[in-house]
């Protein structure tokens, strides 16, 4: 792939702080963009306000600023484009591939993760509180992933999903195809926790006419319980004094070469070294790296 053609993102949500997995997930979407002298973006997926910490939006660009993960452009917040996924929606709606949704959770319970299709053959608006479903079509998305080679979803097991939420607000799903089709992403670098949103964002960009970028899922790194760093499993967030030894972790995490002869470098120099070395390939097949398996330097 050309410098010209290749354009990547990384798209935080401001529900809490960076910590050492979401570095590590930036660190390889920046590298595999830098290695062949793309873009990389930027944006704040801000759509969800009753979950969203205050002033994380801030310090999520400073974190990146301080490990030297500098971006192209001017950061997209997704509050901005409720019109953008207005319209997106409409014209689902239109082709009678979204249609509204009534079921409450107790009446699902039984059959998540998936979804029966109960109300499928529903038209018009329902006269009482509903979210708004993507019908799958029960059609089979194949994947040729960079690291996790080829995968096969049955869109009837993963269910129809919801574009929009009943309190109104315009579902993940929905928001992230439209923002990368309109940014241009042509490559996607993230953790493999999200692989199974993938068939859903390909079904919507195939009924919206979008083009599929390719997609590379990234192992996850986990704590010492075995469960991926996260918010929820409250990962600690990245120090912002001495990030240089927390970068070279990060590095190392990504099966980069690290050794004793980056000690003492700047962040500049690392960086620069990291994109010359970087190679995806290295992580194929990987699921999960446990923190305390990755080497530290300092």
């Amino acid at each position: 792939m050309t410098a010209s053609s290749y354009t990547g993102r990384f798209a935080p949500s401001p529900t809490g702080l960076l910590h050492f997995g979401s570095l590590t997930a930036a660190l390889a979407s920046y590298l595999d963009a830098r290695a062949v002298s793309g873009r990389w973006l930027v944006r704040i997926e801000d759509m969800d306000p009753p979950r969203e910490q205050p002033g994380a939006s801030e310090l999520i660009l400073k974190a990146l600023e301080i490990y030297g993960l500098h971006w192209d452009g001017d950061v997209l917040y997704q509050h901005t484009r409720h019109e953008a996924y207005r319209e997106a929606l409409d014209q689902l709606a239109k082709a009678e591939l979204a249609y509204p949704c009534t079921c409450t959770r107790k009446e699902l319970v039984d059959y998540l993760p998936s979804y029966p299709g109960f109300c499928r053959s529903h038209k018009g608006t329902p006269d009482k509180p509903h979210a708004i479903r993507m019908n799958g079509q029960d059609q089979l998305i194949s994947l040729n992933d960079r690291i996790q080679q080829n995968q096969t979803f049955d869109m009837q097991e993963l269910g129809d999903f919801v574009i929009l939420r009943k309190d109104g607000l315009f579902a993940y799903q929905l928001a992230v195809t439209v923002d990368d089709e309109w940014q241009g992403i042509t490559d996607i670098v993230r953790g493999v926790d999200l692989l199974n949103s993938t068939p859903r964002q390909i079904c919507l960009q195939q009924a919206l006419g979008f083009n599929t970028p390719r997609y590379a899922h990234l192992p996850v790194i986990t704590n010492e319980q075995g469960e991926k760093l996260s918010k929820q499993t409250y990962a600690e967030p990245l120090p912002f004094k001495n990030p240089e030894p927390v970068m070279l972790q990060a590095m190392s995490a990504l099966g980069l070469p690290v050794d004793h002869h980056l000690k003492g470098s700047s962040l500049t120099e690392m960086l620069t070294w990291a994109v010359k070395n970087w190679d995806i390939k290295k992580l194929c097949n990987i699921r999960d790296i446990p923190q305390a398996s990755i080497p530290g330097l300092y």
